[in-house]
This record gives structure tokens, C-alpha cells and sequence, in this order.
């Protein structure tokens, strides 16, 4: 299917009781710039077509579990490594233990509402050429891989014991799922995909082509200021936004 009939993925959405507070972490973090979204929150937007933005939306429930995705930053050396970890310290992170063994060389971290992403050491051959965020890595099924590879138009680039990774044709973050065994869900995600048409799409046939992809509607299809919540096929929470304008960032 041609990448002009799918969704654009939009952005990676946080759930922040302070978005302003996180916002500008991420943003120092990846050397990025941060601005309003007119919708609600705050965005850290992409330096290149290559990479994901980031989105922080108020809400104030807390977070109890361990987050069904996180981001994957590389390192080109150990020092480089060590610096992606001092910066993150630097700007309000903090160590964290999601069960990590001691040999394992990547190192664990949770930004200032203890969302959980990694640095990963130097020379790991699945992120070569990803840029600095190398992946999203989400829990997720086989079939969720699939899913959204058909949804968003974005190659398989690995499909192996249940582990799936999908990629842009124009490279960058990839985003991948670890198969199983999966996590328990927690109740609401605190990030989520923010999906849209393309400028010149149809909302609604877009919901339509999701639902006869294994997308599921949430809360009835009902719509919250013009957005359309929905489910993939493990249930994971996403959000269906109205068309993008041209050359809009928001």
C-alpha cells in the first residue's frame, strides 16, 4: 500500500503532570526544541522526517506500573554513553531497576515522572544507523508488529521468535515489540501513538481502513476535540487525530 493512503505517525504522546517540566527535559536530552501544541500540552519536535516527535499532555493520574514502551538512546563510544547518562542525571533523571541483570551494558533510566527509557551501549548492530533515539521499544504481540507496519505503511525490518521491528522507507527510530512473554496491563498507558490522516485524508475512512485492519473503537467512537480513540490488536490504547495541515507541526 502506497505511505499516501496511511497514517502518519504523529507523535509519541506522554501523560505528564507537568508537560512543561518534562517537556523541557526531553528536549535538553535530545538537543531538540520544545513548543506549545495547540491542542493541549507541549511538543518536542523532530530535528528530521527521520525522527519521532515527542508530545506531553497533562494528566494528573499517577504512574503505579512499569510503561509498556520506551525509547532506546544510542552511543557511537562508552564516553558518549556515559555523557547521555550524566546530561539525563543533569536534567532531573534518575537510575531505575526494571529487573536489568548486572552484565547487561545498557544502562536504565527514568526521566522526572519516572517514565523509563534506555542508553544503550556502543556497537549494537540492530540500531546502527537509527540516529541518537534508535528505537521505541513497546510490549507487544506479533500480530501488533503487523498491524501497524499495514497501518502506517512502515516495513518489517525484523520478524523473528515473535520479536517484531518496523521502520520509515526514509529510515530513522525504528519501533519495535518484544513478542512474548507481555506485561500485564496496567490500566491506561501513559504514552500512546497519536496517529493522523494524511493532509488531504478522510478521518473517518481512516477509522474505517484501522477497523478492517484489527483496530478496535474506544469509548463507543466517540471523539474528544476532533480525536478518535481507538485500540490495536492487543488493546493497546492510540489516538486518530483529524488531518494534519500542510507543513503544520502540530
Amino acid at each position: 500500500m502506497s505511505e499516501a493512503m496511511t497514517s502518519h505517525l504523529f507523535a509519541i504522546s506522554y501523560d505528564a503532570a507537568d508537560p512543561v517540566r518534562l517537556g523541557r527535559f526531553w528536549a535538553g536530552l535530545l538537543g531538540r526544541e520544545m513548543v506549545d501544541d495547540p491542542r493541549d500540552g507541549v511538543l518536542v519536535l523532530p530535528h528530521a522526517d527521520t525522527e519521532l516527535r515527542l508530545r506531553f499532555v497533562p494528566h494528573q493520574q499517577p504512574k503505579t506500573v512499569q510503561n509498556r514502551m520506551h525509547l532506546d538512546l544510542t552511543s557511537g563510544s562508552l564516553e558518549e554513553q556515559q555523557r547521555t547518562v550524566a546530561r539525563a542525571l543533569e536534567l532531573g533523571g534518575r537510575h531505575t531497576d526494571v529487573g536489568q541483570l548486572p552484565e547487561e551494558r545498557h544502562v536504565v533510566l527514568a526521566d522526572p515522572e519516572g517514565n523509563e527509557f534506555c542508553v544503550i551501549e556502543p556497537g549494537n548492530n540492530f540500531l546502527a544507523g537509527c540516529g541518537f533515539m534508535g528505537a521505541l521499544a513497546c510490549d507487544g504481540s506479533q500480530a501488533v508488529g503487523y498491524f501497524w507496519s499495514e497501518a502506517l505503511g512502515w516495513p518489517l525490518v525484523w520478524d523473528q521468535d515473535e520479536e517484531t521491528a518496523i521502520q520509515s522507507p526514509l529510515g530513522g527510530t525504528k519501533i519495535t515489540w518484544g513478542g512474548p512473554p507481555m506485561m500485564p496491563n496496567g490500566g491506561r498507558d501513559r504514552l500512546h501513538f497519536d496517529v493522523a490522516p494524511p493532509a488531504d485524508g478522510d478521518q473517518q475512512a481512516e477509522v474505517d481502513r484501522l477497523l478492517s485492519l484489527g483496530a478496535t473503537l474506544l469509548n463507543e467512537g466517540r471523539s474528544d476535540r476532533g480525536r478518535v480513540l481507538m485500540a490495536d490488536p492487543d488493546g493497546t490504547a492510540f489516538c486518530l487525530l483529524m488531518p494534519r495541515q500542510p507543513g503544520s507541526t502540530a
